[in-house]
């Protein structure tokens, strides 16, 4: 029990290693001479000051230079001392490790949770169906309140919630205790996946050193889905499941309560203009979400004819509607819509959703297969996950840094996916009856690798040309498509797999083959997705006053 109280100090120490191993990778001079920093001048200033300035004053200085005292006109990024950055990073980055964690976590202690808390097979689901859909359908209100609100304050009350919810779901003493603490599980996830991505966003300038920094985040959330089966395993056989919940509050709670108040600014005071919040539309299209990322988590239970799931899909997709005429009338919207006009956040919308189609069909492929065909328990398959894991982390993180810095975010973006496919149509060949982990992991590494590298690059595309008050639901909007997409392609690939088999118990080949097409249905995806990628201009990234000077100089 010791070796995992003192775990979170040492993933935010390997955090705080990575950050800085990225910083140091050498800027392509490409790269470098295009890149906009126009604050960098002052950065120098005050790193020549501090000798003078004294440890006391730097420790009070820290606060106001990232409000604001080192910041230049126009510039959407403040700069920061070096010392600071990559802690800050860190904490970023393993904020991103806990919303990756817990969502994978209560897999293998489903089980236990289904025989301890009183769920039937049929509502075991929702352990983890309530946290997709409350994840699903705050997401686009989370972006605006980061907005908003602030950036930093809706990261400290996510982590709060995070916290509170997972020690409460920890005692649960029922089955509808523990959904409800889920459900909060995943608003709290809902507000600080678009509250970290704005920090890093307004945090780190455009070009190369954004790049660097999403791959750190990127690199650890993948590092998050492999450890989350493994640790979950590990807590559910010693410790029983309550400890798959209580692991999260310490690193949650930390987090808010300790590094966030010492780390993170204090958001920007508003000018003395009152800013409205779209609340109808807030209403609107989170109701209109849930009901979307509902229906396609009921279908291949319920039936896809049934009002609990086509009634939810046909009111989610009029309530869609609705929130786009309220959005063309409201004073200020909730998602402004002229960021539609923004080619690199449509197009990364467009690929997050194939990119996450093929990431739940893959999963949901992987876990069947490895139990149901290879006789694997929940630890074995969660361990059997690990070189994934690995893959991508190094894929999303210096692999998806290097291609972006030399090759721009559109070649990275389709070499990404095309790789995330080739992958994944490698693991499906590779499925037979009497087969072995031993030919499926080939198509395994490519298949980590590749979907690293097109997750980092996703984010970076639908990050550029955003103004700084907007990166909150510009990334909200983006990871809003990733939900979308996880629940479609989750459900795709129950129907396609289980295409043609009886009521009966099936054969171990007609699974394999059912598995199989699901596999390359999900590859058929990933390719859509590179064509798709081929839409963004050639350098998104830069721009184009900063490109002008470059090429006058």
């Amino acid at each position: 029990m010791d070796a995992f109280a003192a775990l979170p100090g040492i993933v935010f120490r390997r955090m705080a290693s990575l950050a800085q191993s990225l910083s140091k990778m050498p800027i392509p001079k490409r790269t470098r001479r295009l890149q906009h920093r126009p604050y960098a001048h002052l950065a120098d200033q005050e790193r020549a000051a501090e000798p003078m300035a004294g440890r006391l004053k730097m420790q009070k200085s820290l606060n106001q230079i990232d409000a604001g005292a080192l910041s230049t006109p126009g510039s959407n990024v403040v700069a920061q001392p070096p010392r600071w950055s990559g802690l800050r990073l860190a904490l970023l980055a393993f904020a991103q490790f806990i919303i990756a964690i817990d969502y994978n976590i209560v897999y293998v202690a489903l089980p236990d949770i289904g025989r301890d808390v009183g769920f039937t097979t049929q509502s075991l689901q929702w352990v983890v169906s309530a946290y997709a859909v409350a994840f699903g359908g705050f997401l686009l209100l989370g972006g605006r309140a980061a907005d908003r609100l602030g950036p930093r304050r809706m990261f400290i009350l996510a982590l709060v919630l995070y916290g509170v919810s997972s020690f409460a779901g920890g005692f649960a003493p029922d089955a509808l205790t523990l959904v409800v603490a889920r459900a909060v599980q995943g608003l709290g996830g809902a507000l600080l996946f678009p509250a970290t991505l704005a920090l890093i966003n307004t945090s780190f300038a455009e070009g190369a050193e954004r790049n660097r920094a999403l791959a750190v985040w990127g690199a650890t959330g993948s590092g998050g889905l492999a450890a989350g089966a493994i640790i979950g395993g590990v807590l559910t056989n010693g410790w029983g499941w309550q400890a798959v919940f209580f692991f999260t509050v310490p690193l949650a709670l930390g987090a808010a309560l300790i590094a966030a108040p010492a780390l993170l600014a204090p958001d920007p005071v508003g000018k003395g203009q009152r800013r409205g919040f779209d609340l109808l539309g807030a209403l609107v299209v989170t109701a209109a979400a849930t009901l979307l990322v509902f229906g396609l988590a009921s279908g291949p239970e319920a039936g896809w004819t049934t009002a609990r799931s086509a009634g939810s899909l046909v009111v989610g997709v009029l309530l869609l509607c609705a929130f786009i005429l309220i959005e063309k009338r409201v004073r200020d919207p909730l998602a402004p819509l002229r960021l539609f006009a923004n080619r690199s956040l449509v197009t990364a919308m467009s690929v997050s959703f194939f990119h996450h189609m093929a990431l739940s069909s893959g999963y949901y492929l992987l876990t069947t297969y490895f139990q149901n065909l290879l006789g694997y328990n929940a630890l074995a398959a969660g361990l059997a996950f690990v070189p994934l894991g690995v893959l991508a982390m190094i894929g999303g993180g210096k692999g998806a840094a290097l291609l972006l810095n030399n090759w721009g975010t559109r070649a990275t973006m389709f070499a990404g996916m095309l790789i995330y496919g080739v992958g994944l149509v490698a693991i499906a060949l590779a499925l037979s009856p009497g087969g072995s982990y031993w030919a499926v992991l080939p198509g395994i590494l490519i298949y980590g690798f590749g979907g690293g590298i097109a997750f980092t690059t996703l984010f970076v595309a639908a990050a550029s040309g955003v103004a700084a008050n907007e990166q909150g639901v510009a990334s909200a909007l983006g990871s809003t498509s990733l939900q979308i997409g996880a629940a479609l392609g989750l459900a795709a690939s129950l129907v396609v797999a289980n295409v043609g088999l009886g009521g009966e118990a099936a054969s171990a080949t007609d699974v394999v083959n059912g598995l199989r097409m699901a596999g390359l249905f999900a590859a058929a995806a990933v390719f859509l997705g590179a064509v798709l990628a081929l839409m963004l201009k050639q350098n998104p990234g830069i721009p184009q006053d900063a490109a002008t000077t470059a090429e006058a100089a």
